[in-house]
């Protein structure tokens, strides 16, 4: 597969005010994209978490997407940001029981990838307490990802999961090892550079978590992030206060190494998902040009628009394939 190119998404929510479908649709279709991943929507009875769509809700999504002409990339859940332990840290995530949690919460996002004709699910490495070392706590995590990924698997997808500051999988290496212990098909993992710079953490340093995370990468979110003081590793990261987040192309994240490299890993990794049912290896813009927090992020139509901009020209140095829309696929669009 010589020419295998890199399938562009991204979290639709970021490219809306208001979050209405038709607001997401409509900024994303103008942008070129053809799929996105669904996270918050308003599908007319107010915004809600994708965990918590109606059947009615869904339906009117499927009729939309048919009519904007965009398919979802990935379930972008929030499984795994709750505590592992049930400890008051003076944090507010909250403790889920993990029986209860494996059998209503990870079989609704399963039942929601099945609805949305998407195989893929992202996810979280759980919380330890605000404090500790993620270190000691990895077993815990790993004996619940591999349930997570286990489930994910018995039902044909493939749950990725992301890294991200304050969870047991903080870090490339963290979350690499956690790949390597759960050691199951069901399992991929999502690399964020700019979730790794609000850290702390340097270019090259950046640039090493991505040479750990490559053997188990299933897909990139892409945002980035102005330098931060490397006073800032390891301490609690106030998520809510975050703000300096980038274009690709602006950031400290490194994404001019990054998708060179992932150009020469393309042909092999799009084939090793399409064996899974995955179209191909995504890149979903998270932008946060405008803010983010723990649970999301915005951005805007605009800023989703100098962001994804911003991607192309990286993908254009690095001598990455892109396709975003053209006048043949308006002319092959059914119905419009």
């Amino acid at each position: 597969m010589p020419n295998a190119q890199a399938l562009l998404s991204a979290l639709a929510d970021e490219a809306a005010f208001h979050l209405t479908a038709v607001e997401q649709f409509s900024a994303l279709a103008a942008l070129g994209l053809e799929y996105y991943s669904l996270r918050n929507i308003d599908a007319g009875r107010g915004v809600k978490n994708v965990m918590k769509l109606t059947m009615g809700e869904i339906q009117r999504i499927r009729h939309l997407e048919d009519e904007y002409g965009l398919n979802v990339a990935s379930i972008a859940s929030p499984l795994g940001k709750i505590k592992l332990l049930d400890k008051a840290d003076g944090t507010k995530n909250q403790f889920v029981p993990f029986k209860q949690y494996l059998s209503r919460d990870v079989a609704r996002a399963c039942e929601l990838a099945h609805a949305f004709e998407t195989k893929l699910i992202r996810g979280f490495s759980f919380y330890p307490p605000r404090g500790a070392k993620p270190e000691d706590h990895l077993e815990e995590a790993v004996d619940r990802i591999g349930r997570i990924a286990e489930a994910c698997h018995r039902s044909d997808l493939t749950f990725g999961l992301e890294v991200e500051a304050n969870l047991v999988g903080r870090t490339g290496h963290l979350l690499a090892e956690i790949h390597r212990r759960v050691n199951h098909p069901g399992l991929v993992l999502v690399f964020d550079a700019a979730n790794l710079v609000v850290q702390g953490f340097s270019t090259a340093d950046v640039l090493a978590q991505w040479e750990a995370m490559k053997p188990g990468l299933g897909w990139l979110h892409v945002k980035d992030h102005r330098k931060v003081s490397a006073a800032s590793r390891g301490r609690h990261v106030d998520e809510q206060r975050l703000d300096g987040f980038v274009p690709a192309d602006l950031g400290a994240g490194g994404h001019d190494r990054i998708l060179a490299d992932l150009r020469t890993m393309l042909p092999a990794l799009t084939k090793k998902l399409q064996r899974r049912g995955i179209p191909g290896v995504f890149l979903d813009l998270e932008p946060h040009v405008r803010g983010g927090g723990q649970y999301g992020g915005t951005s805007g139509p605009d800023g989703m628009g100098v962001a994804l901009r911003g991607l192309c020209r990286v993908l254009d140095r690095a001598t990455v394939g892109y396709h975003l829309r053209d006048f043949a696929d308006l002319r092959a669009a059914r119905g419009h």
